[in-house]
């Protein structure tokens, strides 16, 4: 009995759905970000990867969150800038007002108490990750064989052909 090969999503559905809900993260930011503010009991726990690409956090913060944190944007929240595909905020810690920017892609989870609503992602790589993957990557670099090489080598294809 052979077996079948999984069809393969050429459509990255799984990547689509991750975009798309990350989507209603920024439209949630985006009512926040009025005048009025968020409206009602609502209020959002934002928790993303300090060291995710495109993150921009004050080196003292990401010294006491290096690898993940989680901001409350409820009552003392300013300056909420909210872009198609990132935001900042300004928060304070320990009285001094601080700005932390971060692509959508880094949240990995977003979440509404006062409703009970929860978003999960899946964590993004970190800009020490993605270095490790593409140094991996890069092929070995060998010295070519002393010898008699003249050059490049000229392959006859007459071989391959259908006769």
């Amino acid at each position: 009995m052979a077996e079948e090969t999984p069809p393969v999503d050429e459509m990255h559905y799984e990547q689509l759905a991750q975009d798309a809900l990350r989507g209603v993260i920024r439209a949630a930011l985006e009512r926040a970000a009025l005048p009025d503010g968020i409206p009602g009991a609502h209020h959002f726990y934002v928790t993303f990867k300090t060291r995710a690409p495109g993150v921009s956090v004050p080196p003292d913060v990401l010294a006491k969150y290096p690898d993940e944190m989680t901001v409350v944007l409820q009552h003392q929240y300013w300056d909420l800038k909210v872009e198609q595909s990132r935001f900042s905020v300004m928060l304070k810690f320990g009285g001094m007002p601080k700005v932390l920017a971060m692509p959508y892609t880094a949240v990995t989870r977003f979440y509404d108490p006062s409703v009970q609503f929860l978003l999960q992602f899946e964590a993004p790589a970190t800009v020490e990750e993605i270095a490790a993957e593409s140094a991996a990557a890069e092929p070995a670099r060998t010295p070519p064989p002393d010898g008699d090489d003249d050059g490049p080598k000229v392959v006859s294809l007459d071989q391959f052909r259908k006769k």
